[in-house]
């Protein structure tokens, strides 16, 4: 077990920023103190003129994910890798049940995927597709077996689509065992005739995707997710939030003293539906559901970010190349795989939000690390620099200057959705339970350190 001091550096919470040296031994964080007040350690790492942040937690993440026909490129081993090169030391990615399975033997398989081949910390939720007796029995042992939280889908018809009656009963079988529901809030049934039409009408490019999921469609199912939520008393988690429709209705819910969350995801706040609209077939690469918006639904979400209606930043990392895979759309953008690539920028990303002062530092942390620890059953493990906490730690430099691009991110996709966007902050050194595993000199991590993370219960209802 070796220690390592870091020292000279601003450690950052959701409370703000205050100069402080952390010293970690072997995979904890046994000392926060003054400059200077720690003794020496085996190793030293500089943090003269730098934020000392917890590790990011991206709670939603897609890798190996079956989807029409394909897969998401993105393996456990390499993502995660891309992960932790964003300052990501945690993510929670989803076991997704087919129709026909248990969620016994699903959560088996995404462990078979993932163990020995993370390098950084992991935990799963539970896609529920198919709402039957023998499932909703199983959720408790999905509980038992630290997995806390069940999406469900509102989209999807005929693939992982829920009716309302099954979003009743699995409500009803969370609140009896205290389990989030994570709801995708979009009006699949209504959008499959959108689609339809277009596509009959001879409108198939990448754009009609967008125009086919209107925000009014988004809108209408979170509040109806709400409404059902309300009836049973269950509290529910409204991932990747795109518009202001639904961002209203969680707003309303919130109000009301309802256990209402939402999370929303860097694409939305700096994509547009504009973006979906390149020629010679490129909006491909910005095909995900909920569509990207049009701009005017940007400063909604940042200000919901401020105001906590919006409590998490997570990524919904779900990549499709765009040779073969994205393209297997040309002539029917219903085809188009659903998924855009993002875990190794969101942290970057979200500090623009600090650098642009539409968010704090302070609430940058607490979005991207702290919040999601708390929701999601890791908080004090995980999201905070504190004694005793595991030692994931991102040493950040908020004056480097970065250019994203294909050329150079980490991810196993051939394009990136934010080419040529110029920011300000990066990466500095990265600590995953005390293993320097990125450092100015590279990755120096290893798949297989990664540890599944058996979560409790969300802590906000605690």
């Amino acid at each position: 077990m070796t220690t390592t001091l870091i020292k000279g550096g601003q450690v950052v919470s959701p409370s703000g920023a205050v100069a402080a040296d952390v010293l970690v031994d072997g995979e904890r964080i046994t000392a926060v103190a003054a400059p200077g007040a720690l003794q020496q350690a085996d190793e030293t790492i500089d943090a003269t003129g730098k934020y000392v942040l917890p590790g990011g937690i991206d709670a939603h993440t897609h890798m190996e994910m079956p989807f029409g026909g394909t897969h998401s490129v993105d393996t456990f081993e390499t993502g995660t890798i891309a992960a932790a090169w964003g300052g990501t030391t945690t993510i929670v990615d989803f076991a997704v049940q087919a129709k026909g399975t248990s969620l016994q033997s699903t959560l088996d398989k995404w462990h078979g995927k993932a163990d020995g081949n993370c390098a950084i910390d992991y935990g799963f939720h539970m896609i529920v597709s198919d709402v039957n007796d023998s499932t909703l029995k199983e959720m408790q042992a999905c509980v038992d077996a630290g997995v806390g939280s069940f999406k469900m889908f509102m989209a999807y018809p005929g693939v992982f689509y829920s009716t309302d009656g099954e979003i009743l009963l699995a409500m009803q079988k969370a609140r009896e065992i205290g389990a989030t529901i994570m709801m995708h809030a979009e009006n699949g049934i209504a959008i499959d005739q959108l689609a339809a039409q277009a596509f009959e009408a001879g409108r198939i490019d990448p754009l009609q995707h967008g125009l086919t999921r209107p925000p009014e469609l988004e809108g209408e199912a979170t509040s109806r997710a709400i409404r059902l939520a309300a009836v049973t008393g269950a509290p529910l988690y409204i991932v990747h939030l795109s518009a202001a429709q639904a961002l209203a209705a969680v707003a309303e819910a919130r109000n009301d003293g309802q256990n209402v969350f939402a999370e929303t995801c860097p694409q939305y706040l700096y994509l547009s539906i504009e973006d979906l609209a390149k020629p010679d077939f490129e909006g491909a690469k910005f095909v995900a559901s909920p569509p990207l918006r049009e701009k005017s639904h940007q400063a909604d979400l940042w200000r919901g970010l401020r105001t906590n209606d919006l409590s998490v930043v997570s990524t919904d990392h779900c990549p499709f190349c765009f040779k073969d895979q994205k393209e297997l759309g040309r002539g029917d953008f219903r085809a188009i795989p659903n998924g855009m690539p993002g875990v190794e920028h969101r942290m970057d990303l979200l500090h623009q939000g600090v650098v642009a002062g539409e968010i704090s530092l302070g609430r940058w942390v607490e979005t991207c690390s702290a919040t999601p620890a708390r929701m999601f059953g890791l908080y004090p493990r995980k999201g905070v620099i504190a004694a005793g906490s595991d030692a994931d730690i991102v040493v950040y430099d908020p004056s480097a200057k970065q250019t994203l691009s294909a050329e150079t991110h980490h991810m196993n996709v051939d394009y990136s959705a934010y080419e040529g966007f110029e920011l300000t902050g990066k990466v500095h050194t990265v600590l995953s339970r005390g293993r320097v595993v990125v450092s100015p000199a590279g990755f120096t991590g290893a798949p297989g350190h990664g540890e599944f993370l058996s979560r409790d219960l969300n802590q906000y209802l605690n």
